[in-house]
C-alpha cells in the first residue's frame, strides 16, 4: 500500500486525461456543471488525500463525514478482496454469511432493542424505508420533520430534509410536516438557558402534533445531532422528551443516524449520550467507513411485529450486498480492536474541543464552537454581538465570497475544509491524530484571519 513518504510523483499527463473525462462525461450532484472544477485525486491514506501534482491535504471533512477509520485501512481492503475471491454478489432474498455476520455486529451495538436490521445502500434509503415503515406500522400519512435538517436526496428523504436542497424537489404534497427543532444559539424560541430550549421546543412540538391531529402524525424523524444543519448537539432533556411526546401519541420515534453513527460522536451512536432508544434508527456512512455503500434501518421488536406474517412491501437488489457487508464487519473488528470510540471521544475531549475553543478566542469571525467527538462546527459570524452570520442564509456568488475566502485559506494551507454556509465543520476520521488534530487547528487558525477581515 502507498504510505505517506511513498506518495506518487507528479503525474500531469494522467491528471489532464481524468479531468477531461470528468468533465466532457461525470454529471456530478448538487452542482451548475459548466461552474464546477472537480479537484483531480490520485490517492488517500489515513487522514489525507493528494493530487497528481503531489500536494497533500488533511481531510477535515472525513470525505462526506464518513471516513470514520480514514481511508484505505488495510484490514478493510483485505477483507474487501477476500469477499470479492469468496462470493462478490448474491441476491437479498437468500442467508449469506457477510450479510448475517453483519447483522448480527450492528444489533449488537445498537440501543435497546434494535435488533432487526434492514440493509439498504446508502443513508437517504434508509430514511426512505423508515418513513414507509413507520406509516405502514401506524396506519398514520404524515411526517414531522426539523427545519434545520438534511435526511437525503431521495424522493421522500428529500422532502423530510428541512434544509434548502428540497426547495427544487418540494411540491407541498409529501406528507411533511415541519417544526423548529432546539438550537440555543440562534433559538426560535427566545430562550437563553439550555432548559428554557429545551422545555420551549417540547412544547413547540407537542403543539404542532396536536394541531396537525395525533391520529395523522406516524413519525417524528430527527438527527440525533444535526449534521450538515450545524452540530446542533441537542439540550439536556430534549431528547427524552420528544420520546415521551411519541410514546403518549402512538407515534415512531426515528433517530437519524446516518452521520452520528459508528463513534463520530464518541459513543457508538449518539443516541447513547441522551439514554433514548428510538423505535427506528437508521444508519450509513461510518459502518463501514464507506469503503463500499452500506446503509439501514435498526427496527425495534415494536415494528419489526408489523411485519412478522404481514409482508414488507419495499426492498432493494442490493440489500446486504456481500462485499459491503464484509467491509462492514471488518471494519467493526477494527473499530473494537483500535479502540475507535474511545479514540474519538478522547480526541473531542482534551485536543479537539478545547483546540477549537482556543481560536475561538482569537478570532472575532468565530460566534460558537459546538460538538463531541470528532463531530465539531465553528458557526462564523460578521458580528459576535448581533450573531449575524458571515453570509447570508443559503448564500451563492459574491454573497458568499467570505467562505469562499475562508475555505481557500484552508486549502493553500493544506486543509480540506468542509464549508456549508456560515459554518465550518470540522470532522476529521475518528482515528486522526493527536499531530494531525494540531496541523488541522494551526491551518484554521490562520484561515480564521482571512474570514476575521470581514467582520465589522
Amino acid at each position: 500500500m502507498t504510505t505517506h513518504a511513498q506518495r506518487p510523483a507528479a503525474d500531469p499527463v494522467t491528471a489532464a486525461a481524468v479531468k477531461a473525462a470528468d468533465r466532457a462525461h461525470v454529471f456530478h450532484s448538487w452542482s451548475a456543471q459548466g461552474l464546477i472544477d472537480p479537484l483531480a485525486v490520485a490517492g488517500a491514506e489515513g487522514s489525507y488525500f493528494w493530487d497528481y501534482e503531489g500536494r497533500r491535504y488533511l481531510d477535515f471533512t472525513s470525505g462526506l463525514v464518513y471516513t470514520n477509520i480514514g481511508y484505505q485501512h488495510p484490514t478493510v481492503v483485505a477483507a474487501i478482496q477476500e469477499q470479492a475471491g469468496k462470493l462478490t454478489t448474491f441476491a437479498p432474498a437468500f442467508a449469506v454469511e457477510a450479510r448475517s455476520e453483519a447483522a448480527r455486529l450492528i444489533a449488537e451495538r445498537t440501543p435497546g432493542d434494535l435488533d432487526r436490521i434492514f440493509f439498504t445502500s446508502g443513508g437517504a434509503e434508509a430514511v426512505e424505508h423508515a418513513v414507509r415503515m413507520a406509516r405502514l406500522h401506524t396506519g398514520r400519512p404524515k411526517i414531522l420533520s426539523a427545519y434545520r435538517s438534511y435526511h437525503g436526496a431521495t424522493g421522500t428523504a428529500i422532502n423530510v430534509t428541512g434544509d434548502p436542497r428540497r426547495w427544487a424537489s418540494d411540491n407541498g404534497t409529501a406528507g411533511v410536516v415541519r417544526f423548529w427543532a432546539p438550537f440555543l444559539y440562534r433559538s426560535p424560541f427566545y430562550a437563553t438557558t439550555e432548559a428554557e430550549e429545551a422545555e420551549r421546543a417540547l412544547r413547540h412540538l407537542e403543539e404542532t402534533i396536536a394541531f396537525e391531529g395525533p391520529s395523522t402524525v406516524a413519525a417524528v424523524v430527527l438527527e440525533t445531532i444535526p449534521g450538515t444543519a450545524g452540530i446542533m448537539v441537542p439540550p439536556p432533556g430534549y431528547l427524552a422528551g420528544v420520546r415521551e411526546i411519541c410514546d403518549r401519541y402512538g407515534v415512531v420515534m426515528v433517530l437519524d443516524e446516518v452521520m452520528t453513527g459508528f463513534g463520530r460522536t464518541g459513543k457508538w451512536f449518539a443516541a447513547e449520550h441522551f439514554d433514548v432508544v428510538p423505535d427506528l434508527l437508521t444508519f450509513a456512512k461510518g459502518v463501514n467507513s464507506g469503503y463500499v455503500p452500506l446503509g439501514g434501518v435498526a427496527i425495534s421488536d415494536r415494528i419489526a411485529a408489523t411485519f412478522e406474517t404481514r409482508a414488507y412491501p419495499g426492498g432493494l437488489t442490493y440489500s446486504g450486498h456481500p462485499l459491503a457487508c464484509a467491509a462492514a464487519v471488518a471494519t467493526l473488528q477494527v473499530m473494537a480492536d483500535e479502540n475507535v470510540v474511545e479514540r474519538a471521544a478522547r480526541t473531542g475531549a482534551e485536543l479537539l474541543g478545547p483546540g477549537l475553543r482556543a481560536l475561538a478566542e482569537r478570532h472575532p469571525s468565530v460566534g460558537e464552537v459546538r460538538g463531541t467527538g470528532v463531530f465539531w462546527a465553528l458557526d462564523l459570524v460578521r458580528d459576535r454581538a448581533t450573531r449575524e452570520p458571515l453570509v447570508p442564509y443559503n448564500a451563492s456568488g459574491e454573497a458568499a465570497a467570505p467562505m469562499a475566502a475562508f475555505a481557500a485559506a484552508c486549502k493553500e494551507g493544506g486543509l480540506w475544509p468542509f464549508v456549508n454556509m456560515h459554518r465550518t465543520h470540522v470532522v476529521p476520521p475518528c482515528t486522526v491524530s493527536e499531530a494531525e488534530v494540531r496541523e488541522g487547528l494551526e491551518v484554521l487558525d490562520a484561515a480564521l484571519t482571512v474570514a476575521d477581515g470581514f467582520t465589522v
